[in-house]
């Protein structure tokens, strides 16, 4: 067969989605817009398909002509994993954003891949269900990229990263085909869970369309409580307090440094500080549950006396009402929101074991600011889980797009303290540009090669994403 000349490919993608799915000229423009602003898009058409045929369509059609596929969700990621390429298509997911099915007895919810993760939440609970996962960006991020980065977020303590939210997912191959596993099931061992290969692999195996998913029920009681320490060592031994204490009721625990509480303070807007004392290190502790009655505020009330009494925690404060609940939130939002404030940011999205969290903002602070004299460590996140933020704000005074070339210095410094725990460069933002070259540098020639053969096995041709994780 002659390859299709690409005006001819590009005039049949068009038809698919009529014009209502096609995006041109300043329109087109955020959707090549990379959230952080290192990387900048481009393609040949941005399409904006209303079904799942027409993404089979629009696929089976750059597979005949050797078109890249470049998906888009939400374009809230921060890896540059959605990126495209002038030399591609852009299949953006948004207009497929029905809720298919819920079922509140099975505790499922089947969604297209364009609905938007708030939407996907007030939708479980006006069936008085949870969906728990929950992020920054959950706004405006979708549910197929959700999926396809295998987010995490401030609940997966209690309830586990996206994969583990997913019972089954649909998917365009990148032949055209699709395959149809949306599956409501807890238990399915019949071979391969082909469903995982998607999840994580930020597009470059096919294209969710759909994914179903799992429901819980929705918290009847919530306590939440801010606390300031002296040592980071004693925010991982109050988690380990707070999990014994209180067991799969933790909800979240996420570690803020005084520069966070700082910032927030300074260019935040309606924000004091949240204790009568300034303290080194805090942590935001969270506990649910599903049963009225619990009497949750007690539990909460003897860790903390029992911690203080310790002088494990020097002071905290327990909010008293859901207002005042969501403003601790907002604290935790600001310290990753405001940073920016500080000047040049290099980034580091890392987990090791829970156990090795202090030893890993140690080594790290130590070494970054041997290398550096000045810089400002800037390390949050979801400790509970192993996942910090280890942020490195430039010196202050500083040129800004100097430091900013030291990118690759400090990722390496970093991540070689990482790794030597038994950690992973990337936690919850995925590989896409941003992790690729370190990915190559520090995963295993025997995991690349599996990685690679699963690639050329689903994607021979190499048009699905390409140039993102591998």
């Amino acid at each position: 067969m002659d390859t299709i000349v690409p005006a001819d490919a590009i005039a049949r993608l068009k038809s698919v989605v009529g014009p209502k799915g096609v995006v041109e000229g300043a329109d087109a423009e955020p959707y090549f817009h990379e959230q952080r602003g290192l990387y900048r898009g481009a393609a040949l058409a941005v399409l904006r398909p209303a079904a799942t045929e027409e993404v089979a369509q629009l696929v089976a059609i750059c597979a005949e002509a050797r078109l890249p596929v470049y998906p888009q969700g939400g374009n809230t990621g921060l890896s540059g994993g959605a990126v495209a390429g002038k030399d591609g298509v852009l299949i953006n997911l948004g207009r497929m954003n029905r809720v298919r099915a819920l079922d509140a007895l099975n505790f499922t919810i089947t969604a297209e891949a364009g609905c938007v993760l708030a939407e996907l939440q007030r939708a479980a609970e006006a069936a008085d269900r949870l969906f728990p996962l929950s992020l920054g960006a959950e706004g405006s991020c979708q549910i197929g990229g959700n999926l396809s980065t295998n987010a995490g977020g401030i609940n997966v303590l209690r309830y586990g990263n996206a994969r583990e939210l997913a019972l089954g997912l649909e998917v365009v191959l990148p032949d055209g085909r699709v395959w149809n596993g949306l599956r409501g099931l807890r238990k399915n061992n019949t071979g391969y869970d082909l469903k995982q290969l998607f999840i994580g692999a930020e597009g470059t195996l096919g294209v969710i369309t759909a994914a179903t998913l799992k429901l819980f029920p929705r918290p009847r009681e919530v306590e939440t409580a801010l606390v300031g320490l002296k040592r980071v060592e004693d925010v991982m031994e109050l988690f380990a307090r707070a999990r014994a204490a209180t067991g799969d009721q933790l909800t979240g625990f996420e570690l803020i440094p005084r520069i966070g509480i700082d910032n927030v303070v300074q260019h935040g807007q309606g924000f004091h500080d949240p204790l009568a004392a300034r303290h080194p290190w805090y942590a935001l502790v969270e506990i649910s549950t599903s049963r009225s009655g619990a009497n949750l505020r007690a539990a909460l009330e003897a860790l903390l006396a029992v911690a203080m009494a310790a002088n494990l925690v020097q002071d905290g404060t327990i909010a008293e009402s859901e207002a005042q609940r969501r403003e601790l939130w907002r604290i935790r939002a600001g310290v990753a929101e405001l940073q920016e404030k500080l000047g040049g940011s290099i980034k580091h999205d890392v987990s090791v074991p829970v156990s090795k969290v202090a030893e890993f903002i140690v080594r790290g602070s130590t070494a970054v600011g041997a290398r550096l004299p000045g810089i400002r460590p800037y390390p949050f996140g979801h400790v509970g889980d192993g996942n910090i933020h280890f942020n490195l704000m430039q010196p202050a005074g500083a040129d800004k797009s100097v430091y900013l070339k030291r990118w690759a210095e400090f990722n390496r410094i970093v991540h070689d303290i990482v790794v030597s725990l038994g950690g992973s460069i990337s936690a919850e933002h995925g590989i896409g540009l941003m992790r690729r070259d370190e990915l190559a540098h520090y995963a295993a020639p025997l995991e690349l090669e599996m990685m690679r053969r699963v690639k050329a096995a689903l994607d021979p041709d190499g048009i699905m994403n390409p140039g993102k994780v591998l």
